[in-house]
């Protein structure tokens, strides 16, 4: 099958470079339609009861993640020149084209009793600029007077104050927020100048967009870096420009082709997808060392090019297969994490793993081709150097010591799990960012300020019409609101209560003393007075009750606390919620941007283990069928299993907790660390049934010449995926670093224990004799 493959390659090298010619130009055309993610990451499945509840809450009240902030803390707001600036500010933001609505001290709003058409009134406050400086003060005490915005707009302790910023959800996840947020923050900048007063910005669409920024640099940065250091260890291997140039270009139609498959795909950049094509280049690049290094060997014995040509393909083709088919399982599996952005990742890098194999397979041989011969490859001697004579050493050690080799992996083992035990499951909204990044220090603002920025909406649904409108229900859910309020993670809500408290005020002329829940004698004309005043004013109850008046709103901003205690505040919350609103009476939904983010961190743990189990089950059933061997299957698992232990217990060690970005090192090392097992398992197999070799035999030069390869290649996977530490993302930092180790790692238990538990497996394997004329033919073969 092979022999044929090879010469079906060699015999059609024209059609072949034109097919993948054409499909290359054909991906690249719809690659420029590549776009940024500008939405929030979409980790639970859209199945998810708690994605379909948010979903649901979303279709009735709209979008919880739409408003960006600016805040400001100094007492010299309020001086006349700075507070009319602040208002100039307002305003111009509020024209911008994409703005639905801006509320700050300097664009608020207070309700005035209209007795004649029995509705409320919004007047403007101030009403224009800021004459004098009675005026101001005057101003400055009645806005601190009023109850409806303290803890929301003000807080009057810390003299600061926020402009909240609401954008229109027809652009909040598309690319025509960029230039808005980018006027905005222009705008914002010239007021801190002018002023001398710092401007903190945050908010969800803000946030987002700062990190789909760094996305976007980080793509062409990895993506250039990724290429760099694949081109250099090209060339400390073979030291010429034709083994440098070409594998790199081969690997650059595959970067092309996975972009082209996202755009085709209707995929868009994520901090995931957005890592693919650098992971092409890292995972194709050992495609062609193991082709080069094969064709390199075959010439140094007969110097026949195509003769070694053809050999190459027939002897590399099945062991690179089945290795980019193993890496490609270890992304492919988190498609069945049911998680839309795991699925996204997994089955565009599997996919074009594969396809960047076959254009390996096929190209790098045809182009070598047409090329004359290396120098010096031609019939030469081979001299031992540094990497010949460790792989000595090793020999000796899995001969002689394996014993050794066996304690040391336990105590490992054991000192990994002691490790995993104190791993921490815990992750942040903005987690990922460095401790350094403004947009870390201007939440940190917020939340010591205002108790935080990110939304939590709980639905409060009274199963019946016009339910939500009853005093007793109201009181209820105000005890609610101010049991939450209590928690220093909250802030004050926003709910139909604090509109109708504020109703109330305005009812009785703005006395604050009134500013509390009507009573039932009084709901009933302050609820008119609300619903009238939606003629030319927009009605003060849409954002907050549903249309049959069955459901109401209840809106908190939170701090960024992290999954395991908003999990834990949740679980709390639920019974103390129950003791209010009884649930056989009131069904209560807690949602929100901030639980998705929870729930889908719990949701990736849980299917973590799933994946994993699922690719060693793949993985181990491949090994069966190349192997035919149940005790390989199951002894080839442990020097891929052990190092994913190893990793784990230095993840617990190091308080790197475990969260969406951390998650994934264990499928991908899984499936990239058993690809070394594939190169020494194929070549082991091969030797022990074409020679009469003693086993030890067998094992020394498994060692001593497959070593080599897989020594490349785990050092171009360690320096590939060490660029990844230079990201800006503590999670890709993370990522890299760990897959760094646990691939090299890897590599020493697949050289020492695989090895050595292969001579126990086949201690007492009868060795056929053969003759030794046909003894040198299937060396032959081997070395071919």
């Amino acid at each position: 099958m092979w022999a044929k493959l090879s010469r079906a390659i060699l015999q059609n090298r024209i059609p072949i470079i034109l097919f993948f010619l054409v499909a290359t130009i054909f991906m690249a055309w719809h690659a420029r339609n590549l776009k940024l993610s500008y939405a929030g990451s979409k980790i639970l499945p859209l199945t998810d009861s708690v994605f379909i509840k948010y979903n649901a809450f979303k279709k009735t009240f709209g979008e919880d993640g739409s408003v960006m902030v600016l805040g400001v803390q100094s007492p010299n707001i309020y001086k006349k020149e700075n507070y009319n600036k602040w208002i100039q500010l307002s305003d111009e933001i509020q024209k911008l084209k994409g703005i639905k609505g801006v509320l700050s001290i300097g664009k608020l709003f207070e309700l005035q009793k209209d007795t004649i058409n029995q509705k409320f009134v919004v007047s403007p406050i101030p009403s224009g600029l800021v004459k004098t400086d009675a005026e101001m003060d005057s101003l400055k005490n009645k806005i601190q007077g009023m109850p409806f915005y303290s803890g929301l707009l003000l807080n009057k302790e810390s003299n600061s104050t926020l402009m909240a910023i609401t954008f229109d959800p027809k652009i909040l996840n598309s690319v025509n927020r960029n230039p808005i947020l980018k006027e905005i923050e222009a705008k914002a900048d010239a007021f801190a100048k002018s002023t001398s007063i710092e401007v903190h910005k945050s908010g969800l669409p803000f946030i987002r967009t700062a990190t789909s920024k760094l996305v976007s640099n980080e793509f062409v940065l990895f993506l250039g870096l990724s290429i760099l250091v694949s081109a250099l260890i090209l060339l400390i291997f073979f030291r010429s420009f034709y083994a440098v140039f070409f594998p790199i270009l081969v690997v650059v139609m595959g970067v092309i082709w996975s972009i082209g498959t996202l755009v085709l795909f209707g995929y868009e950049i994520t901090i995931l997808t957005g890592l693919i094509p650098p992971l092409i280049v890292i995972i194709g690049i050992p495609n062609s060392i193991l082709l080069l290094n094969k064709y390199h060997n075959e010439l140094k014995k007969h110097g026949d090019k195509q003769k070694a040509l053809a050999i190459t393909i027939e002897r590399i083709a099945v062991t690179t297969l089945i290795a980019n088919v193993t890496a490609a399982i270890g992304f492919g599996v988190l498609y069945f994490t049911g998680s839309e952005l795991l699925m996204q990742f997994g089955s565009v890098a599997a996919l074009n793993v594969m396809f960047t194999w076959l254009m390996c397979l096929c190209l790098i041989p045809i182009i070598f081709s047409y090329l004359p011969i290396p120098k010096g490859k031609a019939n030469a001697k081979h001299i031992p150097n540094f990497l010949d004579h460790l792989l000595a050493k090793t020999d000796a050690l899995v001969q002689q010591k394996s014993l050794l080799i066996y304690v040391v992996t336990i105590i490992l083992t054991a000192i990994s799990f002691i490790g995993i035990y104190k791993i921490n499951i815990n992750g942040y909204v903005v987690d990922d960012l460095p401790k350094s990044s403004q947009i870390l220090t201007d939440l940190k603002f917020f939340e010591k300020n205002f108790e935080g920025i990110l939304p939590l909406e709980i639905s409060v649904d009274t199963k019946r019409k016009n339910g939500i409108l009853s005093i007793s229900t109201l009181n209820k859910i105000d005890k609610m609101e101010r049991m939450i309020a209590s928690y220093p993670e909250f802030s004050r809500s926003i709910s139909l209560n604090t509109g109708l408290k504020y109703a109330s005020q305005a009812f009785y002329n703005g006395d604050s003393a009134f500013y509390r829940l009507p009573t039932d004698i009084e709901k009933n004309f302050i609820l008119a007075y609300a619903a009238n005043s939606g003629k030319g004013n927009g009605n003060m109850l849409t954002n907050f009750v549903d249309k049959d008046k069955q459901t109401a709103r209840v809106s908190f901003q939170m701090a960024d606390i992290g999954s395991k205690r908003l999990d834990a505040v949740l679980v709390e919350l639920k019974p103390r919620i129950d003791s209010i609103l009884s649930p056989k009476r009131y069904n209560i939904e807690l949602t929100g941007s901030s639980i998705i983010f929870s729930k889908g961190t719990d949701y990736l743990l849980k299917h973590l283990f799933e994946s994993i189990g699922l690719a060693i089950v793949l993985i181990s059933l491949l090994r069966l069928a190349q192997f035919k061997s149940l005790g390989i299957m199951f002894i080839s698992l442990l020097p891929n299993i052990v190092p994913l232990v190893i990793t784990a217990g230095l993840m617990g060690y190091f308080h790197i907790p475990l969260k969406p970005s951390t998650i994934l090192i264990f499928t991908i090392a899984f499936g990239l660390a058993s690809d070394q097992t594939i190169y020494f398992l194929t070549r082991y197999q091969q030797e022990l049934t074409l020679t009469n070799y003693s086993v030890a035999k067998v094992v020394s030069d498994t060692i001593r010449e497959t070593g080599v390869s897989m020594t490349h290649i785990a050092l171009i996977l360690f320096f590939g995926f060490g660029i990844f530490t230079a990201s800006t993302f503590g999670g890709t930092v993370v990522l890299g670093l760990l897959l760094s180790i646990t691939l090299i790692v890897a590599l020493i238990f697949n050289l020492t224990l695989l090895p050595a538990l292969m001579l126990w497996l086949d201690a007492k394997k009868a060795r056929k004799l053969i003759p030794a004329e046909e003894a040198a033919r299937n060396e032959e073969k081997i070395d071919h």
